[in-house]
């Protein structure tokens, strides 16, 4: 005897109410999370703004900056892009750019295992459940509160150690370290200044690199 299979109850709608990351271990709703840019934002399913060319490249072009800088120094940095974080079940961000560190990747592989659900059984890390040492978020026009302050203070309490802002648009490199329950400016800079954020022992991030070629037009 076959069973038939129960189609999705709920209607994959933006601006809808009554998500949850437990959603995400279904095959239909996960398959159009996939498509888009969205995240749960308390239960609500917001649809983010596309990525720009612009912003990047600049997150591209300070990768590259931090990574040779760690490989200089022996190590072998793993960042990545776009990665979905579960925050708690009412929240779930996707993150512009991660470091995870060694420590954090195996933290991460035994968090992923003890969640359990159709993905845990088939990936290694799975969508990050524990607190990566590094986020960075490349502000887009017009969508600065989301990174600045409600994504500052969700990190925050999730006790993420550093939070970086880049904004492409204007010129501006903001790092900045947990102290306590709340973020404290470490480094910035803007427009040509380097920056020299503690996280990384030496490292001096010059902002024209980041900027790219366009650093010079205006």
């Amino acid at each position: 005897m076959t069973l038939a299979v129960e189609p999705y109850a709920k209607s994959f709608q933006p601006g809808t109410l009554g998500w949850a990351a437990a959603d995400l271990e279904d095959e239909e709703f996960e398959r159009a999370w996939n498509d888009g840019q969205y995240e749960i934002i308390e239960g609500v399913l917001t649809q983010m703004p596309p990525a720009n060319f612009d912003g990047n490249v600049a997150l591209s072009l300070l990768r590259r900056i931090v990574e040779r800088h760690l490989e200089a120094m022996g190590q072998n940095p793993v960042f990545t892009h776009e990665d979905d974080l579960i925050l708690s079940e009412t929240r779930v961000v996707r993150t512009d750019m991660t470091y995870m560190s060694e420590s954090d990747r195996a933290r991460q592989r035994e968090a992923n295992k003890a969640r359990g659900g159709r993905r845990s059984s088939k990936l290694t890390y799975g969508r990050l459940l524990v607190p990566p040492t590094l986020i960075v978020e490349s502000v887009s026009p017009g969508h600065g509160t989301h990174d600045r302050t409600t994504k500052r203070a969700w990190y925050a309490e999730a006790r993420v150690p550093n939070y970086w802002i880049l904004d492409r648009f204007e010129k501006s490199l903001e790092c900045l370290v947990l102290d306590g329950k709340a973020y404290r400016a470490d480094s910035m800079g803007r427009n040509n200044d380097e920056v020299r954020p503690a996280l990384f022992a030496g490292l001096v991030i010059p902002l024209k690199q980041v900027w790219g070629e366009a650093a010079d037009e205006t």
